[in-house]
């Protein structure tokens, strides 16, 4: 008995289509069930002006200025950016009730002015922001 070698094709084809398919519609599936978020920004309007003296009782600003090189000073004393808050509690113990001033310099890191304001903020310290050459924004 003579055996016949079978000459075909050995290797097997996968049909993609069926897969992409489904990749498709996952991908869609996705899309319109994702939640976007909302981000709050940051109220930049300065305050109103007004024409009456400032108040003689009321106490001094504890001014929180950054730099060009994101150096940070503390009523001119440079501390750390983790320490920012110790720093401007100390202040606060000495005058209470005294809000904080960041005088930020336009070349500094947009993050490193962000973190100080959501420290002061998650704090209850009241907190407004001016830039370096003293043009409130």
């Amino acid at each position: 008995m003579r055996r016949r070698k079978q000459q075909g094709d050995d290797q097997a084809e996968v049909n993609m289509t069926p897969m992409l398919d489904i990749v498709f519609i996952l991908l869609i599936f996705f899309i319109v069930t994702a939640t976007f978020l909302n981000e709050e920004g940051i109220n930049m309007q300065p305050p109103p002006e007004t024409t009456e003296p400032p108040d003689a009782d009321a106490p001094s600003p504890i001014v929180v200025q950054v730099d060009e090189d994101n150096n940070i000073f503390v009523n001119r004393v440079r501390t750390d950016v983790d320490r920012v808050i110790s720093a401007v509690n100390r202040f606060r113990a000495e005058s209470a009730g005294s809000a904080v001033l960041i005088e930020a310099n336009d070349e500094a890191s947009h993050g490193i002015i962000v973190r100080i304001w959501d420290d002061m903020s998650a704090n209850g310290v009241p907190v407004s922001l001016t830039r370096a050459s003293g043009q409130q924004e």
